[in-house]
């Protein structure tokens, strides 16, 4: 299974829905709150190459973006790719 990060601020709702899609495939994730933490603010923008929106979303470390690509992925099919699993 893919590690699967995702960087999200308290009471984003992109971040929700991003969650939820995961949630509804029951993928792992390790969530990081950046909420109060320029030192996770930071580290999620170097990752994503300069992005400041949240949510940040990385699978075995490749930048995925945001909520919005992360639907997208999964309406094209691609997500289960990424995931691997059998589409």
């Amino acid at each position: 299974m893919p590690k699967v990060e995702i960087y999200t601020k308290m009471w984003c709702g992109y971040c929700h829905r991003a969650k939820q899609l995961l949630d509804e495939k029951d993928v792992a994730y390790q969530e990081f709150d950046t909420t109060s933490s320029p030192e996770l603010r930071d580290e999620a923008r170097h990752r994503s190459g300069g992005r400041r929106t949240v949510p940040q979303i990385f699978i075995d470390g490749e930048a995925i973006g945001g909520s919005d690509e992360l639907a997208a992925l999964e309406a094209s099919g691609e997500l289960d790719a990424k995931l691997g699993r059998a589409a």
